[in-house]
């Protein structure tokens, strides 16, 4: 008997390196993935200009970030944007500032594929041999009422899908079709019931490096493994001589890997 739907993925035509550079930009969720390779050791670039969660946005963020990444990931949350009535301009941020300065907005399809070429584009402008992956946070919208959270995400998809069809060399990764899907139970949330929780968020991370690591890569987060556990311990006595020998073991198979892996970020 089956209890659960499995996402099936495809395979990418690339695979992450170790330690390769990597940039996230998007909503909360590229924050939770971007991390997590941050905490593997990967030079990681996440948000430099704050958490993104529209297309436009996103664009935002690539025309003034001067990162060039072997790996990029997009990640959209929402279709509805706010732009400043002042300027007409779409803000990444309203700053606090009172609400009636503001004009909400929802995205079209087209609009929102619009805006992602764009930023596909100079990404590639910058480093013509970026692999771009593109996702959809399945972090869903209680403000815009769930029925309006789904019509956004479904706009999100529709122009993910547009984008997909006319560029060949981008890859989609089912992010929110894993959290639908698979994990579609309230234990896979946080307390707020919109976010996934932890252990979500680890399993998706598995899937991914599941997916999308080269074989190299998967043999590097082994080697790393028990020495982040050894460094994440905290022992009773440390002052403990046998716990001052695992340590001075650790500092040297860290060295080991720093050499081994140049880029390693930690």
């Amino acid at each position: 008997m089956e209890f659960r739907t499995v996402v099936d993925i495809a395979k990418p035509d690339f695979a992450i390196q170790p330690c390769e550079e990597l940039l996230f930009v998007g909503s909360c969720f590229a924050d939770s993935i971007g991390q997590r390779f941050r905490d593997e050791g990967f030079p990681v670039t996440v948000n430099p200009y704050g958490t993104m969660y529209n297309p436009a946005s996103v664009l935002h963020t690539i025309e003034r970030c001067e990162a060039t990444p072997q790996t990029a990931f997009l990640t959209l949350g929402t279709n509805h944007v706010y732009r400043l009535k002042e300027t007409g301009q779409i803000v990444d941020n309203c700053q606090k500032r009172p609400a009636t300065l503001f004009q909400e907005e929802e995205l079209t399809v087209d609009q929102c594929a619009d805006y992602l070429l764009q930023a596909i584009s100079l990404l590639r402008q910058r480093s013509p041999e970026v692999h771009i992956v593109l996702t959809v946070s399945p972090i869903r919208y209680r403000k815009y009422g769930y029925h309006e959270s789904q019509l956004s995400k479904a706009t999100l998809l529709l122009a993910v899908q547009k984008v997909l069809t006319l560029n060949a060399k981008l890859y989609y990764f089912p992010a929110y079709e894993i959290m639908m899907d698979e994990l579609r139970d309230y234990r896979f949330y946080a307390p707020d019931m919109l976010h996934p929780s932890a252990q979500a968020v680890d399993y998706i991370w598995e899937r991914l490096v599941d997916t999308c690591f080269s074989p190299e890569a998967k043999s590097y987060l082994d080697e790393w493994r028990p020495l982040k556990q050894a460094l994440a311990h905290k022992p009773f006595h440390p002052d403990d001589p046998q716990y001052k020998a695992l340590m001075d073991k650790t500092m040297l198979k860290m060295a080991e890997l720093r050499k081994k892996y140049t880029t390693f970020a930690l």
